[in-house]
């Protein structure tokens, strides 16, 4: 188990690192050819498919690995609408709408100068004033210093500053660690007493700008390391993402970033796997004092009642939050038991994500699509007609999320995963895009319990607060 909070001796990553490849290449072959098969039910006409690999419906931007032909346009094949792209360096971004759940989207090419011409309306745009930048789009306005600090995010729709007054974000700071014991285990409490601000910037530049993404690139020094962020902000999104990517030579510091937002609430919550956790905000008693450091895995929240700031991220499972400011652990650099620990390259990617509501406002869904982006490859069908397309699986919930389809491991039908995910029960129906024989409720070991009505490919049963349930489905053959 110390390979996952990074607490093994130095040889034993290298061995993690010789096996994660492996199963990262197997991975890959198994979905490459799950995903060609799939294209074989799609139109003839079809030239790239969009998976929606999630189980939240809606806007998604996917990456196609690869340039489109200067005189092409993507159309959707499923009502004959024009795709809004842009090109990026290594690929083509592509917009798919109405998305639905664990679903399939045709996409053809047809040439440009057609009768079907793509709209953008984005207001997305990004400039430099002096030695500030402005990132803007139709919902929010962020500026950034000549530190490559944020000095501003205003929400739009909501009509507010998102960040504390008189405050920065994006704040990168280095706090010396050097904890009483277990150097890779422990973040002991007496780090905040020595902390310098990363402020050496080489360079700010505007790398992108088109109708759906705009980028600005912030190149750091921080003694012998270096640190390069590419901030994005996407059409019609009030997600800024900071892609980072860290050449990290330091020890006994650690590295965090830091945003003060502009709410006030006693708890902060933290997604975890089929669910989340709340922790304080104050370090009013010695239980709130000692639990400074907080695991959470896509998303940590801050929200008031009607409004609040979730802080997303890919691959970094450690915040703090304190009063008003979020912050989240990137790098730790301890030196026993393994001397070299964390030094060379990191990669990694965080967002800022302002919304109406609490985090059952939009912040779920938008931690899945940061970490299971839109799927898009060019394909190839050899059908001459096209099968009905459907959501593979739906539930009619939106506190309840799909997290599992796969195979049943004694090879009897399909299993499906799904949570509970915001503290409340009741009745679920989960519908299926294919033929339902029969539906078994399971154990965790796929043990049958309770078979379920079937009726018209929909199955219904209760759910608790956080609860996980495993169905076993058995297509219609």
């Amino acid at each position: 188990h110390d390979i996952l909070p990074g607490s093994s001796i130095g040889p034993v990553y290298a061995d993690s690192q010789r096996d994660h490849q492996q199963i990262r290449e197997l991975g890959e072959q198994v979905r490459e050819e799950a995903l060609a098969a799939l294209a074989q039910i799609l139109p003839p006409q079809t030239a790239l498919m969009a998976v929606n690999p999630v189980s939240f419906a809606g806007r998604r931007i996917g990456i196609l690995p690869a340039e489109l032909a200067p005189n092409k346009q993507l159309v959707d094949l499923r009502h004959r609408t024009p795709l809004i792209t842009q090109a990026i360096d290594g690929g083509t971004l592509i917009e798919v709408d109405a998305l639905a759940p664990y679903s399939l989207v045709p996409i053809g090419e047809v040439a440009q100068g057609n009768s079907l011409s793509p709209v953008s309306n984005s207001a997305l745009a990004v400039s430099q004033e002096g030695d500030r930048h402005i990132l803007e789009n139709a919902l929010l306005r962020v500026e950034v210093d000549r530190f490559g600090h944020i000095t501003a995010v205003f929400d739009k729709e909501a009509g507010r500053e998102v960040l504390a007054p008189g405050m920065v974000a994006n704040t990168l700071l280095a706090f010396e660690d050097r904890p009483m014991n277990f150097d890779a285990w422990d973040i002991d409490i007496f780090y905040e007493d020595r902390s310098e601000t990363i402020t050496q910037v080489e360079n700010i530049s505007i790398t992108e700008t088109g109708p759906l993404r705009i980028a600005l690139r912030i190149h750091r020094r921080y003694r012998s390391s270096v640190i390069v962020q590419t901030m994005y902000l996407y059409r019609d999104s009030k997600r800024l993402d900071f892609d980072t990517w860290v050449d990290w030579h330091e020890q006994h510091l650690l590295l965090k970033v830091a945003f003060p937002v502009n709410i006030l609430s006693p708890v902060a919550t933290f997604d975890i796997q089929w669910g989340n956790v709340q922790r304080p905000t104050h370090r009013n008693t010695s239980w709130d004092w000692a639990r400074f450091e907080t695991c959470g895995h896509k998303w940590a929240d801050l929200s008031e009642g009607d409004y609040g700031v979730a802080l997303l991220n890919d691959c970094k499972y450690g915040y703090d939050v304190h009063d008003n400011v979020m912050r989240l652990t990137l790098i730790k650099s301890a030196t026993s038991p393994d001397p070299d620990a964390d030094q060379g390259e990191h990669v990694m990617t965080y967002s800022l994500l302002p919304h109406q509501g609490d985090w059952r406002t939009g912040v779920v869904p938008a931690g899945y699509d940061l970490n299971d982006p839109l799927i898009v490859r060019r394909v190839q069908t050899s059908r001459t007609s096209a099968a009905p397309l459907a959501s593979l699986v739906t539930v009619d919930a939106p506190n309840v999320v799909i997290e599992t389809i796969k195979q049943a491991e004694d090879t009897g039908g399909i299993i499906v995963r799904l949570y509970e995910n915001e503290r409340a029960r009741g009745r679920v129906g989960l519908h299926t895009g294919f033929p339902l024989q029969t539906a078994y409720l399971c154990n965790l070991l796929e043990v049958n319990d309770l078979e379920l009505a079937v009726l018209e490919n929909e199955v219904h049963f209760e759910i608790t607060p956080y609860q996980i349930v495993t169905l076993r489905l058995v297509p219609r053959p």
